[in-house]
């Protein structure tokens, strides 16, 4: 992916996923965000130690809320996978002339570290597809 690409990531919480795809594809170099649209008041503690596991401190950052602008920014806004119908970004997202891209993965809330590294790095591979496709 050339540096004059930009991808936001966008699940419900911004607490884990999303935040997670945003670490990866900086470190790969990549313009990146991440929001959402019921934003938590802090990343998810539990996704914030599985990333530092792999070297990549989170627990600083802070959610946000995604605004028309973020989506305007972006060349490509990936979606997290919903489970809250009501506030799931995707069908909002699918009526603005953006390349949407949907990921089917598991929200992190309330799983156990062992699983919290799966869906990690789960993330961080699909973070690599996506970039290198671009």
């Amino acid at each position: 992916m050339s540096g004059s690409k930009r991808v936001l990531f966008v699940c419900v919480e911004n607490a884990g996923r999303s935040q997670m795809a945003e670490a990866f594809a900086k470190k790969l170099g990549a313009q990146a965000m991440s929001a959402g649209t019921m934003p938590a008041s802090r990343v998810n503690p539990v996704v914030a130690q599985a990333m530092l596991e792999v070297g990549i401190d989170i627990s600083s950052n802070t959610p946000k809320r995604m605004t028309n602008e973020m989506v305007e920014w972006a060349d490509v806004v990936v979606t997290m996978g919903c489970s809250v119908e009501e506030v799931c970004p995707a069908p909002l997202l699918a009526k603005m002339s953006k390349k949407l891209v949907e990921w089917d993965i598991d929200d992190p809330k309330g799983k156990p570290l062992e699983e919290v590294r799966r869906i990690r790095d789960q993330v961080e591979e699909k973070v690599k597809e996506l970039l290198n496709t671009q």
